[in-house]
């Protein structure tokens, strides 16, 4: 085969904050309805419930004096490390997040300067030629920025970029809403570079989707508590979530999958953004029956969920470095491996990408 450029994960670094939260931090919550009324059962059964359908059993938060850039920021040293690249030598900085650096005591959106800009500076960059801006696109900003890298390093007009996810969840949650036992904050980041070989491998295709022309199923909106302030929180739609991602995703992925001239039976791993692990497998079942596949979801789709909460557009790259690294049970990335990277969030935004590991070094 003649020789190409083609776009190359080369590093992979996460930051896992040291704060666990176990589900009976919340035993002592005042849960309430949408319209402020409490409800009729007791936090044990509610948080019992909540851990049967989510599968989350703790999640982590940031440390005070932490914020979404600094993980970035550790999370990018990381890979950067990994990869052996000299960090002048980037010619991108891509940071997906949702609501920048917010305060563990201050919840208000703070995004001036962009976290690209903060995470360049934390990283000592000089190079004026490494471009770093944000991208909020949801939980799947992350991966939308891989793919956005990959078109930059396609043109010939760059050679390497660095993709962050960092999000700091737990504190833009309202304490008065069941949904805030799902959010979690963490940081992860790739290193993606353009290495000339003959054999057809790293991104080899993608598929996404935006789909505008219906009620948000996530939004911001005040607290749950009558007494509350203008403050705003995230707000979910969880069952509607459910429901539109169980529709949508698995044609996204097939769609890149076809895309790509493979089959399915030929996907080693399925990396998935989690949000519920009993939506991500209803997901994975839908998936494997477009192709008649039978194989236990387990096998294929590594979960974080049950410790790492959701951590939104952490998620993903959080997932493949810590299988780069050896740290799941189970699950191994091997030379020549496709793997799927899938997320679905905000917007509503869907996509997915088909990677192969290259065979060689």
């Amino acid at each position: 085969m003649q020789q190409q450029y083609r776009s190359i994960i080369t590093g992979t670094g996460s930051y896992i904050p040291k704060t666990k939260v176990p589900n009976s931090h919340f035993l002592d919550r005042t849960f309430l309805n949408a319209n402020g009324t409490p409800f009729d059962k007791e936090n044990e059964e509610i948080i019992e419930k909540f851990a049967e359908i989510t599968g989350i059993k703790e999640r982590r938060y940031a440390e005070e004096d932490m914020l979404a850039s600094d993980m970035g920021a550790e999370a990018g040293q990381m890979a950067i490390k990994s990869a052996g690249l000299e960090a002048e030598n980037l010619d991108y900085i891509i940071v997906a997040h949702n609501f920048g650096d917010v305060r563990a005591k201050n919840p208000k959106v703070d995004m001036v300067p962009s976290l690209a800009s903060r995470v360049k500076n934390k990283l000592g960059i000089k190079n004026p030629g490494c471009i770093g801006y944000d991208l909020p696109f949801g939980c799947p900003g992350w991966l939308q920025g891989l793919i956005q890298c990959h078109y930059y390093l396609q043109s010939g007009n760059a050679s390497a970029g660095l993709i962050i996810g960092t999000e700091t969840l737990s504190r833009i949650c309202d304490p008065h809403d069941r949904d805030s036992m799902i959010y979690a904050d963490g940081a992860g980041a790739t290193i993606l570079e353009s290495r000339e070989t003959s054999e057809k491998t790293g991104l080899l295709s993608h598929a996404a989707r935006t789909d505008a022309d219906q009620a948000y199923f996530l939004r911001m909106a005040p607290s749950f508590h009558p007494n509350s302030d203008d403050t705003l929180y995230l707000k979910m739609d969880g069952r509607k979530l459910y429901q539109y991602a169980l529709q949508n995703v698995p044609g996204v992925v097939k769609a890149s999958i076809q895309d790509a001239g493979i089959k399915f039976k030929d996907i080693k791993k399925v990396l998935i953004h989690q949000a519920n692990a009993k939506m991500d497998t209803a997901i994975m079942d839908r998936l494997a029956k477009l192709y008649g596949y039978d194989k236990d979801p387990k096998d294929i789709m590594p979960m974080t969920i049950s410790w790492l909460g959701n951590t939104s557009v952490a998620t993903v790259p959080t997932l493949l470095d810590l299988i780069l690294r050896d740290q799941m049970e189970g699950h191994q990335i091997n030379k020549g491996d496709h793997i799927v990277f899938s997320s679905v969030g905000a917007g509503m935004n869907i996509n997915s990408v088909i990677y192969k590991i290259p065979s060689t070094e």
